[in-house]
């Protein structure tokens, strides 16, 4: 994880374009983001939003409202063919939407800035509350970018690429029959690791660490470690602990012919295919990072103990934390779909 200062575009100031992108389900979400798209209006930016976002929004503040057109992304390709002109994504919603938002601007290295409306929200950085300070951070470009680690997926059948995607989270690899399991074969690096006969595997990266990989036992990665996460799935052996590998590493999963179902192969939850044996999917790092705009310096570990209300009493700086709201009450748990929340 790499971070540096936000600055204003290259562009003249009055070319500055934000994209805006909201939970329209949430009415929560729709109220913020009237308030968030009319403060930068009136400061002079050029907001956009969805096409199908833009009559509720327009009504609201009896303005236009420019539109924000998804990348063109051709078949089997995961780079979009033109980058989007904005500075910046700023997203209400939870960290499932925080996805869908990097689903856009990943390829183009925009910063996406996430308005907490979720639960367990890890990717975002500021609450609903707090949008006119928001408002102000991002007209003053007063905020910094942090980079993370992800991955790239590609799907080969009879050694020919037949699908390719990535993952900010984690590449999940499960079994198409409850009733059965998959038989796996792992190679790390072009040596092959173990044959596990589970109900799948997943591999992830140090921001999925806290997600579907958390709940399957997984340890906790900063995210200012570039690593991957490779976690078996109820696997029956007796080597089938979750493994941190290096960020150069190769993950090779092949789906055996005796495998007694085929699997699916799903990307951050959004993103799946059919995953039939004699298949065999590839996983390595990643070419783009999720850039992630930071309104303030709070470290990971606090990060930790206020979403998951961590008990930390008895600390010696706890004076410092006492005025601190705790969000979740200790026994607050992480599940598959926390990430997914919206």
């Amino acid at each position: 994880m790499t971070a540096q200062t936000a600055g204003p575009a290259s562009a003249p100031e009055c070319a500055r374009r934000v994209a805006v992108l909201t939970h329209m389900g949430r009415p929560e979400a729709v109220d913020a983001a009237t308030r968030l798209v009319g403060g930068l209006l009136t400061a002079g930016l050029d907001v956009a939003v969805p096409t199908e976002d833009r009559p509720v929004l327009e009504e609201r503040l009896g303005r236009s409202i420019s539109e924000l057109v998804p990348p063109r992304i051709e078949q089997g390709e995961i780079e979009a063919a033109e980058r989007l002109p904005y500075e910046l994504m700023v997203v209400l919603g939870g960290d499932g939407t925080i996805l869908r938002g990097a689903e856009w601007v990943m390829s183009s290295d925009i910063p996406l800035l996430g308005v907490n409306l979720g639960h367990v929200g890890f990717l975002a950085e500021a609450e609903s509350s707090e949008i006119d300070s928001i408002v102000a951070h991002v007209v003053a470009c007063s905020y910094t970018v942090e980079e993370r680690f992800t991955i790239e997926v590609t799907l080969r059948e009879n050694d020919r690429p037949v699908w390719c995607s990535y993952a900010i989270n984690e590449v999940s690899i499960e079994k198409a029959a409850r009733e059965r399991m998959v038989e796996l074969v792992v190679e790390i690096d072009g040596r092959p690791l173990s044959r596990w006969a589970c109900d799948g595997m997943l591999v992830a990266t140090p921001t999925g660490s806290t997600a579907y990989a958390f709940s399957a036992g997984g340890p906790v990665i900063w995210p200012g470690v570039d690593a991957f996460l490779v976690v078996p799935l109820s696997a029956h052996a007796l080597f089938a602990r979750p493994l941190v590998l290096g960020p150069s590493s190769v993950v090779v999963v092949e789906l055996l012919d005796a495998s007694p179902t085929s699997g699916l192969i799903t990307c951050d939850g959004r993103r799946s295919i059919e995953f039939r044996p004699g298949m065999e999917v590839e996983v390595v790092r990643g070419r783009h990072r999720l850039r992630l705009a930071r309104l303030s310096e709070s470290p990971f570990t606090d990060r930790l103990v206020r979403k998951f209300g961590l008990r930390v009493e008895g600390w010696r700086g706890l004076a410092e934390l006492e005025d601190e709201p705790q969000e979740f009450p200790s026994t607050a748990l992480a599940s598959p779909t926390h990430l997914r929340s919206a």
